[in-house]
């Protein structure tokens, strides 16, 4: 199973990075959040009726006794949902993994408004659809679109909860069931929270296996494994442990991969290793320069601009706050490359983010370039560093924001890359880093320990040290 988490990490990180990936979120990924299940919801309506509540699994069918017993009133119904779904709750670490992540699209069966406030965490406008009518509209400048498939707890006599409602779900919400079924055919879906036991998803499945037999689009959902301490005695965890695997073989039919984990915080170290692999094809460049030190001016800026060029050739994404004297060749370099030669476009391979140079506010400018700093830096998963040098009070000193710029992308967990050959802070963080590689490249080789001294021999020609700082880029990659 270890083996297949690796694969599903590589993998699901690939359909991140391409825009092919899509969550749908069950009551599971809420309630780790302080949400109630639905067994838990349904409890005092449950215990109403007569029945027991740790032995009903059908609760829909419950939902359905309930209103069968009061001739088809739903209102104790609506105000359970109000009662435990309208209070606020925080926000899981993996909600905010999920939005941080580049996905467009998310499925949920849930109530609550959790992933639309993870993703206005993450500065993403989220495009809420509850209803029929709102699938014809789009709002602008969207982030995400986000489907609640049964309901919001703004309009909880609306939601879908009982039999009735499941069994009209399609003349009634027609278009969300053909807008899934086109996202599980173009898109690699993860399920997360869900229990596979809602008769729509059922149906919507069934209908796509029905129409692609073998040519169906790869899925994957991450399952806790039964553990003996769960369950009664040896013949009781002899038995589920059965029922799951041959539930996790029926969910095969949909090409829907289980990957089984021992506790949940796993689902977490999941995520944090799929935003690591998508990140990492990121780099933020970090520089200044009023002068440009035994290099040169010339070679610096030819350096710079090759760098940055190579960089987008193979296929990482650059994001840079236009230092002086090395944003532009740092721009020029990236456009060089995507205008002669990339597929994709600007806004897919090239993050500006322009410090503002002068106060028109109330907010002094260094509090304004921290949370700037802050802000752009996470989006990366490298930090490279070059020069670091400004002209304070006519004299030249060490450039104080790219020391910051180094400390944030630590306290990050960014890979540190600073080229020590360019000179000035680059130079000193070099001397840093390379006297406690291990602290921040843990179990590295001894060729990465050769490769990373390379990055801050001066003797070096600026194409040869090209070559020095991809060849280490890569080997991060690898890691």
């Amino acid at each position: 199973m270890k083996d297949k988490i690796e694969t599903f990490i590589k993998n699901f990180a690939k359909e991140v990075k391409e825009s092919n990936a899509a969550i749908f979120a069950g009551a599971g990924l809420s309630v780790t959040a302080g949400f109630v299940d639905w067994k838990t919801l349904l409890k005092p309506v449950t215990e109403e009726l007569g029945l027991d509540a740790s032995k009903e699994e059908n609760l829909v069918s419950v939902a359905q006794y309930h209103c069968n017993e009061k001739a088809g009133n739903r209102s104790r119904l609506n105000q359970l949902l109000i009662d435990e779904f309208s209070r606020s709750a925080a926000l899981t670490e993996n909600h905010r993994i999920l939005a941080r992540l580049p996905i467009s699209t998310y499925w949920t069966t849930n109530y609550d408004k959790l992933i639309e406030k993870a993703l206005e965490a993450a500065h993403k406008v989220p495009d809420v659809k509850y209803t029929v009518n709102q699938l014809a509209t789009t709002k602008p400048k969207r982030g995400a679109i986000v489907y609640k498939m049964h309901g919001d707890i703004e309009h909880p006599d609306k939601a879908v909860l009982t039999k009735d409602d499941y069994e009209a779900y399609h003349i009634n919400f027609a278009p969300f069931i053909t807008a899934l079924s086109g996202d599980l055919v173009s898109k690699t879906f993860l399920f997360l929270g869900f229990r596979f036991t809602d008769p729509n998803i059922d149906y919507i499945l069934s209908r796509i296996r029905t129409t692609y037999t073998k040519h169906q689009r790869e899925h994957y959902c991450i399952m806790r494994a039964i553990s003996r301490p769960e369950c009664d005695n040896d013949a009781d965890y002899y038995y589920k442990v059965l029922k799951q695997k041959l539930f996790i073989g029926d969910l095969m039919r949909f090409n829907i991969n289980t990957l089984l984990i021992e506790r949940y915080d796993q689902i977490t170290e999941i995520l944090k290793k799929v935003e690591s692999i998508y990140q990492l094809k990121t780099v933020f460049i970090s520089g200044s320069a009023y002068e440009y030190g035994t290099m040169g001016k010339d070679k610096a800026e030819k350096f710079i601009h090759d760098l940055s060029k190579t960089l987008i050739s193979r296929g990482y994404k650059i994001a840079s706050g236009f230092g002086l004297g090395v944003g532009s060749a740092v721009i020029n370099g990236a456009l060089e490359e995507i205008y002669c030669h990339s597929m994709k476009t600007t806004d897919e391979q090239l993050i500006l983010r322009p410090f503002p140079q002068n106060q028109t506010g109330a907010t002094p400018m260094p509090i304004l370039w921290e949370e700037y700093r802050k802000d752009m830096i996470p989006l990366a998963g490298i930090a490279i560093f070059l020069l670091g040098n400004k002209i304070d009070g006519g004299n030249v000193v060490l450039a104080n924001g790219v020391q910051r710029e180094f400390e944030i992308a630590v306290d990050h967990g960014l890979k540190v890359v600073p080229v020590g050959a360019t000179g000035y802070v680059a130079e000193k963080l070099w001397t840093e880093v390379s006297a406690n590689l291990g602290k921040y490249y843990p179990g590295y080789s001894k060729g990465f320990d050769d490769n990373f001294r390379e990055i801050g021999d001066t003797a070096l020609e600026p194409e040869a040290l090209l070559v020095s700082v991809v060849k280490l880029l890569d080997k991060i990659i690898r890691r």
